[in-house]
């Protein structure tokens, strides 16, 4: 695979990331069989991996850190905090409190003495970032954190943490990782323009919408269903509209690259990585067979023919259904703050 610089880093990365959420209790729960997907992966030329510690409460950074024995050197290697680890309400979020305890705990799980990219999970509106950047800057300086990162921030958030880091003197974050696809393309707004204005890396997740383009969700198909179903109804059940227009938009897209003699799977991730400000695609794969279906995306070119295509069936800038977006403020979620 052709190397992509991470954004202003100087640290190259393959197109692809291999995501490591699958890997324990939530997906495969095989310990053995994991280890062999991501040496798979790694065989295949992908030398970046992406985990964070609430995946299978940890197990998916335990089954990294198991692969990575004899290899950690050559792998750039990134996870996540802020997600609860426990019923403690301090076990979460982004205080300095719990990132200098949960990053040992990722250390110890991971088997490593560093860690390439430390990334926040979710913003903390009730944490000032400053404290949260100090704390991560505390980190770098003591050589245990490379770099730092955010998942799935607004663009104005992303905005006011550079300016802290400028104003104040703290390390910088240099990428983020929102979730990006055919489905899902809202963050062309504003995100994307915004990380390619301050030279942030991007390292989108969900490239194939949480399965929606596999190319099993067709609207003649007897078995439009998923395993995350039951946990995330909200983003399956077709009776919603937005689901509606989901499956409507899989079938015309399943349709354009069968017309251009590709699968879906190999069109939706190279369309992710296609984009100019996009650095690498995190894969998801729970089995060896999803991962070999994934990795050729790296080498196929979209031409401006099937692009214009792609605007026609979703619009760019547009996100098919609100659920979708990753993250909604407390302003949105909780009603006393609209209240007086």
């Amino acid at each position: 695979m052709k190397m992509r610089t991470l954004g202003r880093t100087g640290v190259k990365v393959s197109p692809l990331c291999l995501g490591a959420m699958m890997f324990g209790a939530w997906g495969e729960p095989d310990h053995n069989e994991s280890i062999r997907i991501i040496d798979h992966a790694l065989d295949s030329g992908i030398n970046f991996i992406d985990t964070a510690d609430m995946y299978s409460s940890g197990e998916s950074e335990e089954i990294v850190g198991k692969a990575l024995i004899g290899k950690r050197d050559t792998v750039v290697l990134a996870t996540k905090f802020h997600g609860a680890m426990s019923f403690d309400p301090n076990e979460q979020g982004n205080s300095r409190r719990w990132i200098v305890k949960e990053v040992e705990n990722s250390l110890r799980r991971l088997q490593t003495d560093y860690i390439d990219l430390y990334q926040v999970h979710r913003p903390s509106p009730e944490t000032d970032i400053d404290d949260t950047l100090a704390a991560l800057s505390d980190l770098i300086r003591a050589g245990k954190v490379r770099y730092i990162g955010t998942s799935t921030y607004p663009a104005h958030e992303i905005v006011e943490a550079q300016f802290i880091a400028r104003e104040r003197g703290r390390e910088r974050f240099v990428c983020e990782q929102p979730p990006y696809s055919l489905l899902v393309r809202g963050i062309e707004r504003d995100v994307l323009p915004v990380a390619e204005q301050y030279g942030m890396g991007v390292i989108p997740w969900s490239p194939l919408a949480g399965g929606w383009l596999s190319g099993k969700w067709r609207k003649d198909g007897s078995d439009n269903e998923s395993r995350r179903a039951a946990l995330l109804p909200d983003r399956y059940d077709l009776s919603i509209p937005g689901n509606q227009r989901k499956l409507d938009a899989a079938d015309a897209l399943a349709i354009l690259a069968d017309k251009h003699g590709m699968s879906l799977i190999h069109l939706a991730i190279a369309f992710v990585i296609n984009h100019p400000a996009v650095t690498s695609a995190i894969l998801g794969p729970r089995t060896m067979e999803h991962l070999d279906s994934q990795l050729g995306a790296a080498d196929i070119a979209l031409t401006d023919e099937i692009l214009d295509a792609i605007d026609e069936i979703v619009p760019p800038g547009v996100t098919l259904h609100e659920a979708d977006r990753g993250y909604d403020p407390p302003a949105i979620t909780e009603p006393a703050r609209r209240r007086r």
